[in-house]
């Protein structure tokens, strides 16, 4: 009987005493798990599963781990203060696209016109010779525009001619002196002059369900004398100039380190549109390099290879375009402008006419009080990326509908065109100045945000006013984050110790074990 009890204790010994592998298991529960529901309501609000604010909060949590995973992201999408949204209020205002901007401390909004083709931001202050600025002035105002003035902004610096932006530097009297400025532009005895000082350029950066405010400090033209079309409608409160150069908006704030030294424009065909800083665009558009201007990249240019109407593509159509924002309509060197129209005019239904006032040469007729179909025009650029202008007509419009269209282009002198506003329309297009590109994707515009159209007054502000693809852009699949459950330990420390500690000598205990059995029989 002895034996058989010493057997059993061997057997347990040996048991124990054999190599083991230990597996240690937990069990996860997703964060808005009902079991976890009593312990997260007390701090916080709970979702209904798969609402929008059920994936807002799991959103709102995958961009706070990427920052904490990268250090914290150092570019981020800016745009002004009263959202990301821009309008247009036609004739009134020369058909450009405005939004509205705060600066200065305390703040002041100013509705500035948006000019990728001009690098300088200027805004009417301490007048001489400004346009009016009330409303009852304008018909599509429902509030008075505003004046600047450095000496009421307790942010606001005086540029001195010492400044290295101080283009007029060699007409001060001493270096101290407050740098002066004078821009002129290509319509006829338009500019803007006055004095350059310094000051914040309120901004918002978005993460999704949450906007941060942002002080970027710009130099801007305190613009007390404007002439030409500036005193005519056109940029009454200012403008917002894009370009390449030094001085321009993007540039601060790229060098700055704020953004990416790129931004975006998108119009709608509602006259709506978005804009924002620091957007290289999403993942899957069309791009084409910016040429340099005499050895410089002073302006956006780029060089289309060909032109097309509707399915056919014409020779000798090639030219170089600047990108220009702030002219409404487009203009093409003369020898694209003549194969362009007439085969347009070879393809379009309608009567040929013409329409008082009108400034374009190919206006028709339609045949009924509807837009007929009319023929696209695609310009091909390198490698083959096509930009394609669905509409490029301008259409107008009477008591009772459609009375007549024209090809909204217009030939101009030398071999430099400009594509307008009204070739953009429809397109969401990224001035990559980082990589020195022109980039396009079909939008909208409603796509980049929750957001409608631009208020008339600066009081209304988009909720989430970023690109969908920055919300959801990340470095891979993405993924409900889950919270680990704690799951009751089966196993003893004591235990495991005493095992890894015994487990060498097992073939002691086999070597005992086999003389007990050969013993018993």
């Amino acid at each position: 009987m002895r034996w058989r009890l010493l057997l059993l204790l061997l057997l347990e010994l040996t048991a124990r005493a054999m190599p083991l592998s230990i597996t240690f298991s937990a069990r996860l529960v997703h964060r808005f798990a009902d079991e976890i529901k009593p312990v997260r309501i007390p701090t916080g609000d709970w979702p209904d599963r798969r609402s929008l604010r059920y994936y807002q909060m799991l959103l709102a949590d995958d961009i706070l781990r990427r920052k904490i995973k990268l250090g914290g992201s150092r570019f981020q999408l800016l745009f002004p203060t009263h959202g990301s949204k821009t309008l247009s209020l036609g004739n009134d205002f020369g058909w450009l696209h405005y939004t509205w901007i705060d600066i200065g401390t305390p703040s002041t909004s100013f509705l500035v016109a948006l000019d990728a083709g001009s690098d300088l931001l200027w805004i009417p202050c301490d007048c001489v010779q400004c346009a009016p600025l009330s409303s009852s002035y304008y018909s599509n105002l429902d509030r008075d525009l505003n004046e600047y003035s450095p000496s009421r902004s307790l942010s606001s610096k005086h540029l001195s001619c010492s400044h290295h932006l101080c283009d007029n530097g060699s007409n001060c009297k001493s270096s101290q002196q407050q740098c002066p400025y004078m821009v002129s532009y290509l319509s006829d005895n338009t500019s803007s002059s006055g004095l350059l000082v310094e000051d914040i350029l309120h901004l918002q950066s978005g993460g999704g369900l949450s906007n941060s405010s942002v002080q970027a400090p710009v130099v801007l033209g305190c613009g007390m004398k404007q002439s030409g079309g500036y005193l005519d409608g056109v940029a009454p409160d200012g403008l917002l100039g894009l370009g390449p150069g030094e001085s321009s908006v993007p540039s601060f704030l790229a060098k700055s380190g704020l953004i990416h030294n790129s931004f975006s424009l998108c119009f709608n065909e509602d006259d709506s549109g978005r804009m924002f800083f620091g957007d290289q665009g999403p993942t899957i558009q069309q791009s084409t390099p910016f040429l340099p201007l005499d050895g410089l990249y002073s302006t956006y240019i780029v060089g289309v290879e060909s032109s097309c109407i509707g399915n056919t593509c014409l020779k000798m159509t090639s030219f170089k375009a600047q990108v220009d924002s702030g002219t409404s309509f487009t203009f093409l060197p003369g020898h694209a402008y003549g194969a362009i129209a007439e085969q347009f005019d070879q393809q379009v239904n309608g009567s040929r006419s013409s329409f008082e006032g009108s400034p374009w040469e190919y206006c028709y007729v339609p045949s009924s009080q509807e837009l007929p179909k009319v023929p696209s025009l695609t310009l091909m650029f390198q490698q083959n990326n096509s930009f394609v202008v669905y509409n490029p007509v301008f259409v107008f419009y009477g008591n009772e509908g459609v009375i007549g269209f024209c090809l909204a282009i217009q030939p101009t002198e030398g071999d430099m065109g400009t594509i307008g506003q009204n070739f953009m329309t429809g397109y969401r297009l990224v001035f990559d100045r980082e990589n020195k590109k022109l980039a396009w994707s079909r939008s909208n515009c409603q796509d980049l945000s929750l957001g409608k159209r631009m208020p008339l007054s600066p009081n209304e502000t988009s909720p989430n006013p970023l690109p969908s693809d920055e919300q959801q852009r990340t470095n891979g699949h993405a993924v409900a984050p889950a919270v680990a459950g704690r799951a009751p330990l089966k196993s003893s420390a004591a235990l495991s110790r005493m095992i890894s500690s015994c487990w060498v000598y097992w073939h002691c205990y086999l070597f005992l074990l086999f003389q007990l059995v050969s013993a018993s029989y």
